[in-house]
Parts: structure tokens; C-alpha cells; sequence
């Protein structure tokens, strides 16, 4: 191998002259009789290389069979392209190397799929051969984006006092909201640790230890079903703080993010960033992360359903409304899309009516009198060519659907601007809400959510109304950073876990050393965690957290390439006295 003096991205009119060696990856052949163009690459570029019979020192005819994706190494001299050669699109493109001497390093065998081409192949095929399509250009700038917010991350941090510490992958298993992903103990026959959801407790731990500023960047898993942006394994920068409250941490956090994109992207965000209570996202976006980069907020219709002919929704705890500028030309198929969509949050159907010469038509307009048309027009905006969606229902189910159909539609008329970025905190949020499942209290955030009262009365009196010191931190749609300002008072915690059902012995089983810290004079604390993987995606442009990841699973948790998870021998097996029993 010749060794490498330059990279294949780095070559300008500046080298012209020069001697160099170039190693890198076949990107593309050009066949021009006795001149043969070749696109070298490698991750920092590509070079055009030049191999001329009459000047090539080796064997013409071996040149002439190389494919995309052999592995050579050259040396040649640097000239200039001719006038109407330059590649604009290229960073190297004002030159190319004459090569005078080659080693093909590495031959390939044919390619399951185009790499210049991710589309060339089914997701599933590419996650295959992930090593092959980490070569693209679009993956390539993801994992380099993901590096340099690493670095971002972790310079803005250390400059401002925080420490990063480890924190074990190895802990108890605790239930903290999601499934535990669990490893048997062979030292210790029967029992099991689990892989950590977060380092949750640990931070805290760290807080009464007395390391006021933690940070990490750290590896978390949750064993639960999967989405586009979801994955067993995720990354989170895991911070906490003591001696603070809410105004420090979101002081703290948007200084931090606003570096990054700075860094990163060259994008400069606002400050301060906005904030907006949850119960107000709720009731006007109809999410807990809404996406302001564009209107069609969701309207409070009730008073005029109530009064109108239309009796559906008059038992109707809530009826709300979004316009649709322009949305009077979707098509029946069109609104019978949406009404699945909505129902699969449950709503029982969607309703709605368009707008043409004044008038409200189609849909349940013939409920509505000319006078109440009158009315519900001036108070909604309505105009003509728009429609309006409706939906009566318990309020939460209202908010929540008609909140997915405002995506919906944004998405199918292009509203929002990938490059305009709109962060968001979003605040105030319930300390406890209804498990559907079990019909008892559960938590939002985690049971170290300090509620807004420190009396432990009022935590029996009425906890359903409680409020949470927790706050998001949302982008374009998405939660990118969630925390809370923690319990550090031992009655308080005690008080929480009993309202979430916890038994004090079962409370002390799981919890009983963090409970026990509190104890020793445990500092005011607080805290934020962000997914890294969603802010790179954010970052990148992309729509799929796996493009971020270096080596993702699917959606079913599965790696394709090298086949996990998978059986393991029966001797491993009787190390740790597991019998596998098969299901019926």
C-alpha cells in the first residue's frame, strides 16, 4: 500500500504540480477508449484520478476491469481540469491526478445494492449490509453531524462546570415507566440486574454526593414496542444540577442547545426560547410538543354545536375545530383517511363542513341555521375554498386527535419549513394521570418529580389537580429534553410512592437506597435529559432516527446484520439455571 499523503477531499489548484498518494474507496468508472476517469473516495471527498495508456506505468488492461467499491491506493501528479471540466459540485474540482502507479488493495464481490442509490434497496436489506450503506454520503454526514455534537455537547458543558461521571450499565431493576431489559446474575443464582432506562437515580445519588454539575452522554435501554424515532438502545445527555430551580435549568439548557446548532448547523436559535404551560399546548395545538412553525390552531366550537340541530355532540364534554386554508378541494377518500386517523385516537368520527360563496356546505352544515353559519364563520376565520374539521368528544380524546390531524394536514400541504427551527418549553405539567389499564394514579415524568407543594396534606387532598415541576424541551414537533426539578425530602418521596400504590415495603425493596441517601442531607436538585439520537435527527433533517445511528435495530428490535437477538448454547444456560420453555 502506498501511503497516503493527502485525502481525497483536501486537493485544490494549489496542489497542481504535486506528487501524491490517494486511498479510497471506487465511486465511479468513466471508460473513454485509452482514458479511463475514476471517482475516488473516501470520507472526506472524492478526487477524480485519471489513468492515460501512454503515461500508466502498470498494466492498462487491469484498470479496465475495476468496480465500484474496489479499494485502491495510487500515486500521480496533480494538474488542472481543463476549462469545461470543472466540477463546481465537487470541493476537488478544479483537478485531478494522473496516475502513474496503483495497488488494488481490495476487490469486491458484486454489491447487493447501489451505494450511490439508497433507495435502490428496501430499509431491511440496507440494515443487511449496514457497512455498506454507512459509505453513502447521507449517512456519512449524519454519523460526522452525530461526532461534532458530541463535541459541542461535551465543550460546552466541561466550560461550564459540569462534570462528566460514569454511571453503572449494570443496576437494579426499578420501575420507572417502561420495561427493564434484564441480565441474569450466574454469581448469584436466581437474581437478575437490569440495564439501566436512565441514569435516573444515580444523578440524583451523585447530588447528595456533592458533584453539583453532572453531565453525561450514556447509553439507555427500555424494553417496549418500537416507532420511527424509538430504539431499544438510545442515547441521552443526562444532566442534573444542584442548588437550582426551573429559571437555572432552562437558563443552563438553552445555552447549551443554541451552541449546538451553532456549532453544529451554523443556526442561531432565539432567546430566550418560549415557553407554553402543557395545559395550553393542549387546549391549542392539541399536543404536549407542538410544532409552531405554522397556525391552524385547534378552536373551541362548543357554544355553537350546542345551539345548532346537530345533536351528536351536545353531551359532548368538548368540541373543538381546526380550518384548513384551501382545504375544500380534499376529496371524499380524502377525509375518510383523516376520520381513520382520528379514530385511532380514539375519536368516534370526524366531522366537517366547507366553505363556497359565503356559506358553509356539505358535511353537517345543513345543522346549522344561516344566522349560527354567520356566526361560527366570523368566529373561526373561515373563508372561502377552506374547511373546517370538527370533533365533539371527552376533552382529552378532542384535543389529542384533532392535535394528529393538525400534523397531518401539515404534512400534506407542506407547512412547516425543515429549515426553520421553533424550540419550546413546555411547563406546568400534571404530577399524576389515570392509567387506563389499571384505572389507578401513575406518574407523567418518573416518581422523583417534586410536585409544586411541599405539604404533605395537600398531597392527599386532591392529587389528580397536582402539578408537576417537570418541564419538556420540544423542537419542530418533537421532545427533545425532559425533566423536572426532583423530591429531596424523604416524606415527600414516601408520600408520592404511596400515592402511586407503592406498598412502604415494596417502596423500600425498590427504592429503599435512594430514599435512604435523601436522608443524609440531600441538596435542592434538578434536572434535564436529552435524546440524543432525536436532536441529531433534528440536526441532520433527517425523519428516521435510524439514519443517525451507526448501527441501528428495526422497529421489531431486531439487528439485521448480525442476526441479534439469537439462541445461545445450553451450556451458557445451565451457567445461569435458565430453562427455556417454549410457548403453546
Amino acid at each position: 500500500m502506498l501511503k497516503r499523503t493527502h485525502t481525497c477531499g483536501e486537493l485544490g489548484k494549489d496542489h497542481i504540480g504535486e506528487s501524491v498518494n490517494l486511498n479510497g474507496w471506487v465511486n465511479t468508472v468513466r471508460l473513454h477508449g485509452q482514458v479511463i476517469f475514476i471517482d475516488l473516495r473516501d470520507r472526506y471527498g472524492k478526487t477524480q484520478i485519471v489513468f492515460n495508456s501512454e503515461d500508466y506505468d502498470g498494466d492498462f488492461e487491469s484498470v479496465k476491469k475495476l468496480s465500484m467499491e474496489d479499494v485502491l491506493s495510487v500515486k500521480g501528479t496533480v494538474q488542472a481540469r481543463g476549462e469545461n471540466a470543472v466540477n463546481p459540485d465537487m470541493s476537488t474540482g478544479e483537478i485531478e491526478v494522473m496516475v502513474d502507479t496503483m495497488e488494488l488493495l481490495s476487490e469486491t464481490t458484486p454489491l447487493p445494492f447501489v451505494i450511490t442509490d439508497r433507495e435502490s434497496a428496501s430499509e431491511d436489506l440496507r440494515l443487511k449490509y449496514r457497512y455498506l450503506e454507512l459509505r453513502t454520503d447521507e449517512l456519512q454526514y449524519n454519523i460526522i453531524t452525530r461526532h461534532k455534537a458530541y463535541q459541542a455537547v461535551r465543550g460546552f458543558l466541561s466550560e461550564n462546570n459540569f462534570l462528566e461521571v460514569e454511571t453503572p450499565i449494570l443496576m437494579k431493576s426499578t420501575p420507572e415507566g417502561a420495561r427493564d431489559f434484564l441480565v441474569p446474575s450466574r454469581l448469584h443464582n436466581g437474581k437478575f440486574y437490569a440495564l439501566p432506562q436512565s441514569p435516573q437515580i444515580y444523578k440524583q445519588i451523585l447530588m447528595i454526593s456533592g458533584f453539583d454539575r453532572y453531565f453525561q452522554i450514556v447509553k439507555c435501554f427500555r424494553d417496549e414496542d418500537f416507532r420511527a424515532d424509538r430504539q431499544p438502545e438510545f442515547t441521552q445527555i443526562d444532566i442534573e444540577m444542584s442548588f437550582v430551580d426551573e429559571e437555572d435549568i432552562y437558563s443552563n439548557m438553552e445555552g447549551m442547545t443554541r451552541h449546538v446548532f451553532k456549532e453544529v448547523i451554523g443556526t442561531e436559535l432565539p432567546d430566550p426560547f418560549p415557553r407554553i404551560t402543557y395545559d395550553e399546548a393542549m387546549s391549542k395545538y392539541g399536543s404536549d410538543k407542538p410544532d409552531t412553525r405554522y397556525e391552524l390552531f385547534l378552536q373551541d366550537v362548543k357554544q355553537f354545536t350546542d345551539v345548532s340541530d346537530f345533536n351528536a355532540f351536545k353531551s359532548a364534554e368538548c368540541v373543538k375545530a381546526i380550518v384548513v386554508l384551501g382545504g375544500a378541494k380534499y376529496s371524499r377518500k380524502n377525509i375518510d383517511e383523516m376520520t381513520d386517523l382520528v379514530k385511532s385516537f380514539k375519536a368516534k368520527g370526524l366531522t366537517w363542513m366547507k366553505m363556497e360563496e359565503g356559506q358553509l356546505t356539505g358535511g353537517i352544515s345543513k345543522f346549522f341555521g344561516d344566522d349560527l353559519q354567520k356566526e361560527l364563520i366570523s368566529s373561526t376565520g373561515i373563508c372561502d375554498g377552506d374547511i373546517i374539521f370538527l370533533i365533539g368528544d371527552e376533552r382529552s380524546v378532542t384535543e389529542k386527535s384533532l392535535g394528529a390531524l393538525r400534523v397531518e394536514i401539515a404534512n400534506r400541504e407542506n407547512l412547516a419549513d425543515k429549515n426553520d427551527f421553533k424550540p419550546l418549553w413546555v411547563t406546568e405539567f400534571p404530577m399524576f394521570e389515570i392509567d387506563e389499564e389499571t384505572d389507578k394514579l401513575t406518574f407523567l415524568h418518573h416518581p422523583f418529580t417534586s410536585p409544586t407543594t411541599q405539604n404533605v396534606n395537600e398531597l392527599d387532598s386532591d392529587p389528580e389537580s397536582l402539578k408537576a415541576r417537570a418541564y419538556d424541551l420540544t423542537l419542530n414537533g418533537y421532545e427533545i429534553a425532559g425533566g423536572s426539578i426532583r423530591i429531596h425530602n424523604p416524606e415527600i418521596q414516601n408520600k408520592v410512592f404511596s400515592l402511586l400504590g407503592l406498598s412502604q415495603e415494596e417502596a423500600q425493596e425498590k427504592f429503599g437506597f435512594l430514599v435512604e441517601a435523601l436522608t443524609y442531607g440531600a441538596p435542592p436538585h434538578g434536572g434535564i435529559a436529552f435524546g440524543f439520537d432525536r436532536l441529531v435527527m433534528l440536526l441532520t433533517g433527517s425523519s428516521n432516527i435510524r439514519d443517525v445511528i451507526a448501527f441501528p435495530k428495526t422497529t421489531s428490535a431486531l439487528s439485521l446484520m448480525d442476526g441479534s437477538p439469537d439462541s445461545v448454547s445450553d451450556n451458557q444456560l445451565d451457567e445461569l439455571n435458565i430453562q427455556i420453555i417454549k410457548k403453546k
